[in-house]
């Protein structure tokens, strides 16, 4: 069964002539363990199409289910606690909070859900040293490179026991040596058997997706399997 459904969805902004369709009857869904990207050019709704899987906004039309329930039936608390509990999410402009270390803007979810703040900071450091920037744990956000902020973002996104993984070009802000260690930090979690939806242009990264989803004007006019594996990927030490 899949851990995120999209049955039908659509959602419209503004009415009468200035409504405007964001996505039309979108279907789609992501297993456990399964890394999906979704490409298409500016403005074909794939931001949109996250905020509506991560709980962020409702569709106009259609139903979600996130681990066999429905979004739609949820109030809003208990969609707040979905978030915190099981949706990890990379936002573009990464939402960090600025009076918070990097370290304490990764362990805050977990302390947030009750885990002890010791337990907690060591999950938040074990995910920033495997994204290369253990030695910036300590700086704030305003001190940080923005690959640095970015990499701090996929941390707190991961960190933790996450089921479903949300990232809003993840590698926007990198290089392609950092973008690489991003993507191999989201497969990992994959492999943890989290459900993940990266959006990204970068055609390199989605390559190691095991499923691509084209949108475009708000519909899916195409889905692929990308010909390279992500086995291949995980190999330590073979170029890329």
């Amino acid at each position: 069964m899949s851990f995120l459904e999209l049955r039908n969805v659509s959602k419209a902004y503004g009415t009468g002539s200035a409504e405007v369709h964001a996505l039309a009857n979108i279907d789609l869904s992501v297993d456990r363990g399964a890394l999906v990207a979704v490409m298409g050019p500016s403005g074909s709704g794939k931001s949109t199409l996250l905020t509506i899987a991560g709980t962020l906004e409702e569709p106009t039309d259609g139903e979600v289910t996130i681990g066999g329930s429905a979004v739609g039936t949820m109030s809003r608390n208990e969609k707040a606690r979905l978030r915190r509990r099981t949706i990890g999410y990379v936002f573009q402009d990464f939402n960090l909070l600025p009076g918070l270390t990097a370290a304490e803007n990764v362990s805050l979810p977990l302390e947030l859900d009750g885990m002890r703040t010791r337990r907690a900071h060591a999950a938040g450091m074990a995910a920033l040293e495997e994204l290369g920037i253990g030695d910036r744990a300590t700086h704030y956000p305003d001190e940080l490179s923005g690959g640095e902020r970015q990499r701090v973002a996929i941390a707190r996104a991961v960190v933790g026991e996450r089921h479903l993984l949300l990232a809003d070009e993840p590698s926007g802000a990198l290089d392609s040596a950092n973008g690489e260690a991003v993507m191999r930090t989201i497969l990992a979690a994959c492999h943890r058997g989290v459900a993940a939806v990266v959006v990204t242009h970068d055609a390199q990264l989605a390559s190691w997706a095991d499923r691509v989803v084209f949108l475009r004007d708000g519909h899916v006019v195409d889905q692929t399997m990308p010909p390279q594996s992500t086995e291949s990927l995980l190999t330590p030490g073979q170029s890329q």
